[in-house]
């Protein structure tokens, strides 16, 4: 398999040491086109330390993970090498094995980490190679703010820097929780300066395809309330992190794409002093990666929006949305893990919107990952082309959106209570086309009776099609009646769906629902 930047290496004759930034400037110009039908994997900077054991951190353990996605559909790997502190041992900032008020770290993460490092080896530079040599992407991607445990102070999570310096976090005096209240915060030169050594150092360190800044992890860097007019501080940051990629595109041989990720919602970013907008328009980053947090995966994210924002920057910066772990209605709403069908009804939903590719996060070959591993290697076999998520028995969930700014909409539509009427948006992609689909309406409780709540798709009445017995992948529902659509009732784009109960119905409480699509 031959990446976009591999067609790119070979157009330019291979990695020409001799080139200078003029002569790679034509990079800028084909990043999306070598983003196009993309398929990241993003692996977090605890994961392969976490789940193997102490006899696999060797260079062939290092090998057999970059191996299982080799002849795949997966076309790059994102790369996480740090949290507050880094997985190998910085000169910039602590190891994730170094003491804790005295004590060593006692998980299998630090301690298979340590092994490693103690080993000569360095995993990050066996992967990047490891990538290349089977036709796969390398990227690194850096956490700029991730507070993990941060109601746990003694956690060896935590770094030094953080430790010392509570009066640089966005909220210095703020209770436990939310932990990003103790998130640091950019407006001050302390925290840049830490966070651009970092940058610096892996750029200096290892030999990437491209260095995404991941602003998701956690979203919040900012002053509480002035996020907006702050955020001149994070385009500052992103614009000195783009001339470095420029200068180490140079130094290296070929290009090193810059990307980010961004709250899901372009006005949301914005409104959190993430303008990934503004930052396409001038050319500071090559990818943009809207996504949620982790609450929720998001089944409505903008592509178009983001499109139409940049302008003619759209032309040449990737937009790849990310699926997460979870699915969930509304942020007290019950979570449930993604499944193929989801994942499938995820990827219809964003390329028929326009995305270049999709960004898996929180998929990883174990632990967090949301499917059985049977499942998880017949993804990698299929990937997320149009044609392979055409064939696909796809689910279309009603989510929210959770990193938003305060006063921003955050898409609840859920719950609903009748008798009454409600609707809910929903975005389907392509639609139906042949096959069936269905509506599932996942009710709080098992008592009252259904006989007379009524479900209508785009003006078209829904016949009742018996309950789902196995409610498993239904987030908190103890019953769920399922109506069938009718072909011409199934648009492609945004979808309404309707409920009624007439006055004097039993109470019912929607809280969960989903449109199925089986194409057979």
């Amino acid at each position: 398999m031959e990446t976009g930047l591999g067609q790119y290496f070979r157009r330019l004759g291979g990695y020409t040491l001799g080139l200078t930034l003029a002569q790679l400037s034509p990079a800028a110009e084909i990043t999306a086109a070598s983003l196009r039908g993309a398929f990241v994997i993003n692996e977090d900077n605890s994961h392969f330390f976490g789940s193997r054991p102490p006899e696999a951190m060797n260079r062939e353990g290092l090998h057999a993970f970059i191996d299982q996605y080799a002849e795949t559909k997966v076309t790059h790997l994102f790369l996480s090498p740090n949290s507050m502190r880094a997985s190998f041992r910085s000169r910039t900032r602590d190891a994730i094995w170094d003491p804790v008020e005295g004590r060593e770290p006692d998980g299998l993460w630090p301690r298979n980490a340590r092994r490693l490092h103690e080993a000569g080896l360095d995993a990050y530079t066996v992967w990047i190679a490891r990538s290349r040599e089977r036709g796969i992407s390398p990227w690194l991607s850096m956490r700029m703010n991730d507070v993990h445990n941060a109601d746990t102070p003694g956690s060896y999570m935590h770094s030094d820097f953080w430790r010392k310096n509570p009066r640089l976090r966005r909220v210095p005096d703020g209770a436990g929780q939310p932990w990003t209240n103790h998130a640091l915060n950019y407006i001050h030169e302390e925290v840049r300066a830490h966070q651009m050594a970092f940058v610096r150092e892996l750029l200096e360190r290892y030999d990437p395809d491209g260095l995404e800044l991941d602003w998701m992890r956690f979203g919040h860097h900012l002053t509480p309330g002035k996020e907006k007019e702050e955020a001149h501080v994070l385009t500052a940051f992103v614009r000195e992190v783009r001339e470095l990629t420029r200068t180490w595109s140079v130094r290296r041989g070929h290009p090193i794409f810059l990307g980010i990720r961004a709250p899901a919602h372009p006005d949301a970013a914005a409104g959190l002093g993430v303008d990934a907008v503004l930052w396409a328009r001038e050319g500071l980053v090559d990818l943009i990666v809207p996504a949620p947090f982790w609450s929720s995966s998001d089944f409505d994210i903008p592509v178009e929006l983001w499109r139409e924002k940049m302008g003619d920057a759209a032309k040449r910066v990737a937009v790849l949305p990310a699926l997460e772990h979870n699915a969930r209605a509304w942020i007290r709403g019950a979570t449930v893990a993604n499944d193929l069908a989801s994942a499938y009804g995820f990827a219809a939903t964003a390329l028929q919107r326009g995305a270049d590719g999709i960004y898996l996060f929180n998929w990883m070959d174990s632990q967090t990952r949301p499917v059985a591993a049977a499942d998880y290697a017949r993804l990698l076999r299929t990937g997320f082309s149009l044609a392979a998520v055409a064939g696909e028995t796809r689910r279309h969930p009603v989510t929210f959106r959770d990193t938003v700014p305060v006063g921003f909409p955050n898409g609840t539509q859920l719950p609903i209570r009748l008798p009454g009427n409600g609707s809910v948006r929903l975005h389907l992609g392509a639609g139906g086309g042949g096959g069936s689909a269905h509506a599932v309406v996942g009710l709080a409780s098992a008592t009252g009776d259904i006989a007379r709540l009524r479900a209508r798709l785009n003006g078209r009445e829904l016949t009742p099609a018996g309950e789902v017995s196995d409610r498993r992948l239904i987030a908190g529902a103890t019953r769920a009646p399922r109506f069938a659509c009718p072909p011409a009732s199934v648009q492609s784009g945004e979808n309404i769906l309707e409920f009624t109960a007439p006055d004097g119905s039993d109470p019912l409480e929607i809280v969960w629902v989903e449109i199925r699509i089986d194409p057979r």
